[in-house]
């Protein structure tokens, strides 16, 4: 289980995040574990414990990924992802401000 404030379980795309933690501890490369990576350092300001994540480019990591499961959507839900776990972190770091 991941360390953070309780606030953060409420907040529109903490799936994605709890579902990148618990494929990322289970060692599955998956999208959202890339995902997951991509965002390991601004996560763990916000006291999320980030297990060892995926090796090198994780950002390549994801888009591959996604190229894998459907090549002629992988560019928009590569950017869809990228901003669902940027508005999560926002609004965490929102929530811990206030």
């Amino acid at each position: 289980m991941s360390a953070r404030a309780p606030v953060t379980a409420s907040l529109p795309g903490n799936e994605l995040v709890e579902q990148g933690l618990g494929d990322l501890r289970a060692g599955r490369e998956t999208p959202v574990a890339a995902l997951v990576s991509m965002a390991a350092p601004r996560l763990r300001d916000l006291g999320i414990e980030v297990p060892p994540t995926i090796d090198g480019r994780p950002s390549h990591r994801l888009y591959d990924l996604l190229c894998e499961e459907d090549p002629g959507s992988a560019h928009s839900r590569y950017n869809a992802l990228v901003a669902r776990i940027a508005s999560f972190a926002r609004a965490a770091e929102h929530a811990r401000a206030g």
